[in-house]
């Protein structure tokens, strides 16, 4: 039987692989809010750097008690939103349904197990550069892979399950590139080492990541905020290879000019997603990390400045 897909956050990371998702013929079915309307009415553009596409007709919903079950979740919300799970998840999800926790940093998948501790909880890391530019409209400029990742509630390595493996072949048939990882901690940390540097100086520096890599210093200080995060890392019993900080810068040099999504989120005054991405890890590392909790305070500023506006 084929698997029932529900989309929750169709912006610029949702949205895409949702959309690539129905236009390979799979069964989604997408939660919106301010756009529901327009993209009910005109569907889903996606420019993207693989190919342009419209999907024309989207099973569009604005309220979850009007969606189907689902057997597949994908939680592309900002982690600023996960109160809200409490509301979504047990109307969405079915009965021998997978939750997919597509967000940044640590914390998503205990708070989806919180809700529906029945089912199985994974993660969808996205190495993905996609921004949402208007009303029903994505904009993918590089990357896309997802790394699949299995949550066990005592945090030790779950390895792989068959629900899994399916969707790795769900996410190939629709041209998504999609790997496993039998380690959540590992691969969250891994994520992080690009993520915490990359996201945060781009908002106190007012910058994207080409202007940061450009300049020696600020790419100097990237690579140092990176090797925090591998001792950090090491501090939660993961260890990650020397040698993936480099691959890290080398990879962001090679990408097209990128605005971080907490970056967009500082610009339009909406909460930056400080917690996952900065607070949890800092507190996990015990003090491993003292240039990252030093730029956690100050995102910590400007977020509370940019809430007071």
């Amino acid at each position: 039987m084929a698997r029932r897909y529900a989309i929750l956050g169709t912006g610029a990371l949702g949205g895409f692989y949702g959309a690539r998702l129905a236009r390979a013929g799979l069964d989604v079915h997408f939660l919106l809010h301010g756009d529901f309307r327009y993209v009910r009415e005109h569907g889903l553009m996606v420019e993207s750097k693989d190919g342009d596409f419209v999907l024309p007709r989207v099973q569009a919903y604005g309220d979850i008690r009007d969606m189907p079950p689902c057997e597949v979740v994908l939680v592309a919300l900002k982690t600023t939103h996960n109160h809200l799970l409490p509301g979504l998840l047990p109307l969405v999800v079915a009965e021998r349904g997978v939750v997919v926790m597509m967000q940044n940093g640590l914390g998503s998948e205990e708070a989806a197990a919180k809700v529906v501790p029945e089912r199985e909880i994974l993660a969808g890391l996205c190495f993905l550069c996609s921004n949402k530019v208007g009303p029903g409209h994505i904009r993918h400029l590089d990357y896309g892979t997802v790394r699949l990742a299995k949550y066990a509630a005592d945090g030790r390595p779950a390895g792989t399950s068959d629900s899994m493996r399916a969707l790795v072949q769900d996410f190939t048939s629709a041209g998504i590139r999609a790997d496993l990882s039998d380690d959540l901690g590992l691969a969250r940390w891994q994520k992080l080492v690009w993520n915490v540097p990359m996201s945060g100086l781009s908002v106190v520096l007012d910058a994207d990541t080409r202007e940061l890599m450009a300049n020696l210093e600020t790419r100097a200080l990237a690579e140092a905020m990176m090797r925090e995060v591998v001792a950090g890392a090491r501090v939660c019993g993961r260890q990650i290879r020397e040698d993936f900080v480099q691959k890290m810068i080398d990879m962001t040099l090679a990408m097209a000019p990128y605005q971080a999504s907490m970056k967009i989120d500082f610009d339009q005054k909406k909460p930056m997603e400080l917690e996952s991405i900065y607070g949890n890890p800092v507190r996990a590392a015990s003090g491993a990390m003292p240039l990252v909790e030093m730029l956690y305070r100050q995102l910590e500023f400007l977020d509370d400045r940019n809430r007071s506006a």
